[in-house]
């Protein structure tokens, strides 16, 4: 009797050592990556950066070549953040030192507000919190060789960071220079069938991108232009710098104009308190609601069609696993996996629609009640020879 073929299984030689290398390939692509990941974060960054800008060159171009186009629209994106430097870094260099110089009379006036208030006396005299807080305040002025200190590694920071940037500047100058021919080359080696898909891919995640990015910076826009108003309503100085600090902050989702809320309202303590510090507090606490139930969401559902709780969830994991950069790259990232996932369910369903009724020309008839198959040439109506 001859003996059964052995089928392949865990005990084939061949099948052991193609699971073995596969591992190994992915544990050492991982690693590959892990290694690779600066670089590789820049291009991500680079790549979201061009399709970004991908709009003003667009429109830019309308008028001149692509070239300078490309540079114009960077130009303006180095100056902007420049011009912000310059309102910032010269209101806060100021403010450290008028609170440095006006620390010993915030001691003298605490003081006398204590003596004044018997319950503030009692627990002075209990616990000496307002001594102790005198003595810091009293040391402020010798805590500036610390400061100096601090920010000299803040510009070494800003050096590194500078060399990052001018990276990922450089590499999103080269996707949005040859982004068009490349999107061509993918397109026309798809399959006829899959190229209008793809198509429509990348056009709706460049302007799923292009649209949250102008959305956010709209929106960045009113609050600083409010706080601004606000602040010089009130005689706040430093109005440009704070308001600038609020445009920056308000492009974080969600909790951004509440920490620029709490910055300014500091501010508000140390030049008119108290009733500076109310009306801002009443003002960024209306804003806020304004800003999350009218004015946020009129400019996303422009920008990005996707669930709140969906924004919610990318802005937290894009929080936990990439800090502040995560959490505003979250919304953009889940609006392009959106569009993905919609059109790869619509081919799914193409298929399904396509397939079932695919070669009914060619297949066979069904069986006969007895489940039986008919005979050959009864689907032509001739009888068939008998045995």
């Amino acid at each position: 009797m001859a003996a059964e073929p052995s089928t392949p299984g865990w005990a084939d030689p061949s099948a052991v050592a193609r699971v073995v290398i596969t591992v190994v390939a992915v544990i050492g692509m991982l690693a590959l990556i892990y290694v690779l990941r600066q670089p590789l974060g820049w291009l991500f960054l680079a790549t979201f950066l061009a399709i970004a800008v991908s709009g003003p060159v667009a429109w830019f171009s309308k008028f001149m070549p692509r070239g300078a186009a490309i540079a114009i629209t960077y130009l303006l994106l180095f100056l902007v953040p420049l011009a912000l430097l310059l309102a910032i870094v010269p209101s806060l260099v100021h403010g450290v030192q008028a609170l440095v110089d006006a620390a010993p009379g915030y001691a003298a006036d605490t003081e006398h507000w204590v003596r004044d208030n018997a319950w503030l006396k009692g627990l002075e005299d209990d616990y000496q919190i307002i001594s102790k807080v005198q003595e810091r305040l009293e040391d402020l002025p010798s805590m500036m060789g610390d400061v100096a200190g601090w920010l000299g590694n803040l510009g070494l920071g800003l050096v590194n960071s500078g060399f990052a940037l001018v990276n990922i500047l450089l590499l999103s100058m080269f996707i949005v220079g040859g982004g068009p021919r490349w999107s061509h080359a993918m397109i026309s080696r798809a399959s006829p069938r899959h190229a209008e898909r793809l198509e429509r891919v990348l056009a709706g995640v460049g302007a799923a991108v292009g649209n949250y990015v102008m959305g956010a910076l709209a929106q960045a826009l009113v609050a600083a232009i409010t706080t601004y108003i606000v602040l010089v309503i009130l005689g706040v100085p430093f109005a440009v710098g704070l308001a600038a600090i609020t445009f920056l902050l308000d492009l974080i989702p969600l909790v951004g104009a509440t920490i620029a809320g709490v910055l300014v309202g500091v501010v508000t303590v140390f030049s008119g308190f108290p009733t500076d510090t109310i009306i801002w507090t009443i003002w960024a606490v209306v804003y806020q609601q304004i800003e999350n139930n009218l004015i946020q969401p009129q400019i996303q559902r422009r920008a990005v069609s996707i669930e709140p709780i969906v924004v919610l969830i990318s802005v937290l994991c894009g929080a936990t696993l990439a800090g502040i950069l995560g959490a505003v790259l979250a919304i953009p990232v889940a609006a392009s996996l959106q569009i993905v996932l919609r059109e790869w369910r619509e081919m799914v369903a193409a298929a399904r629609d396509v397939l079932p009724g695919a070669g009914d020309e060619d297949d066979p008839a069904p069986p006969d009640a007895d489940g039986d198959a008919p005979a050959s040439g009864a689907a032509d109506g001739t009888t068939p020879a008998p045995a």
